[in-house]
């Protein structure tokens, strides 16, 4: 019985990041590494905020969710990528490869809206502080994680709606280290001009629109706080975005380099650096910028830590 869309191809080969023999071992190490990080970063950064009553503020259930997205985001992806500097062939099914497609796709859409919700947390924060409890209750902010999620569901299910009419007839070997959109357009063996075209309109919808909306919280934000008299309140609001415009940068940087831009063949070695940003260090750094650049989580990590002594 074949694939769902009458396609001849019923397993892929992923053609990983590089075919250099003498890069294999140290890159598996590298990238090995990378993911033990990511993964004991994102569930240490988890449990802490679990633990630490303290930390039980809305600008932290953001930061719980967004480790969350990190944390199965890089488990979508990582560990099928080391498979290729073990293996000659690293094979992934049909339904195995619209699967990582669907998820990858969910957990990046996920991770847009949950940076824009954090960046209405922080303007909220510094633009209107006295009416923050009430702009930011817990309804708001279930409701902020809840409609992220829902977006992220509905999107993932349009890019995988496109993509499973593409038909694959002998061309199964991806150029890239997991299943993605563009590499899978060159394999198809009928016209993708309606496909990509779609395809293109989404991930620009999901890619402007939070995008667009978290430079206006930020230019907001900007204003309050060049009109601060204090010098020690300035610098206070400037620490606490930091971090935010941080891992927004290199999120929203690498995957708008990624997608918003026509498919080739030419181009997908280079879409393979950029999404090595946004696939793998992009989850990495977040629990490392957010917290070795905040205080109340290196203060909740000391007091965790001082408990289990005791």
């Amino acid at each position: 019985m074949g694939p769902i869309n009458g396609s001849f191809v019923t397993e892929f080969i992923l053609m990983g990041l590089t075919d250099q023999a003498n890069l294999q071992i140290p890159l598996l190490l590298l990238f090995l590494i990378v993911y033990v990080v990511t993964a004991l970063g994102n569930l240490g950064l988890i449990i802490l905020i679990a633990l630490n009553s303290h930390l039980h503020r809305p600008m932290y259930f953001f930061l719980f969710n967004l480790s969350f997205i990190d944390l199965c985001y890089s488990s979508v992806i990582t560990p099928k990528m080391l498979m290729n500097f073990v293996f000659s062939k690293n094979i992934i099914s049909y339904v195995g490869c619209m699967s990582q497609l669907y998820f990858i796709i969910f957990f990046i859409i996920s991770e847009c809206y949950m940076l824009t919700s954090m960046a209405y947390d922080r303007y909220v924060a510094i633009c209107s502080p006295l009416l923050y409890n009430i702009s930011m209750s817990p309804k708001v902010c279930s409701y902020l994680i809840l409609g992220s999620y829902l977006v992220a569901f509905s999107g993932s299910m349009v890019n995988l709606g496109c993509v499973l009419r593409l038909n694959f007839c002998d061309r199964n070997i991806i150029n890239h280290y997991f299943c993605d959109v563009q590499p899978l357009l060159q394999l198809s063996c009928t016209s993708t001009y309606v496909t990509e075209l779609e395809i293109f309109i989404a991930a620009g919808i999901n890619i402007i629109v939070p995008s667009f909306t978290i430079l206006i919280s930020y230019a907001f934000i900007l204003s309050s706080i060049l009109h601060m008299s204090s010098s020690e309140g300035r610098s206070k609001a400037f620490s606490t975005c930091s971090s935010h415009i941080m891992a927004v940068s290199l999120f929203f940087g690498s995957g708008a380099f990624m997608y918003l831009k026509p498919s080739s063949a030419g181009s997908l070695d280079e879409g393979k650096i950029s999404s090595v940003f946004y696939t793998i260090v992009v989850p990495m750094m977040n629990p490392l910028i957010y917290s070795l650049r905040n205080k109340d989580v290196k203060a909740a990590l000391r007091k965790t830590l001082q408990r289990r002594k005791i």
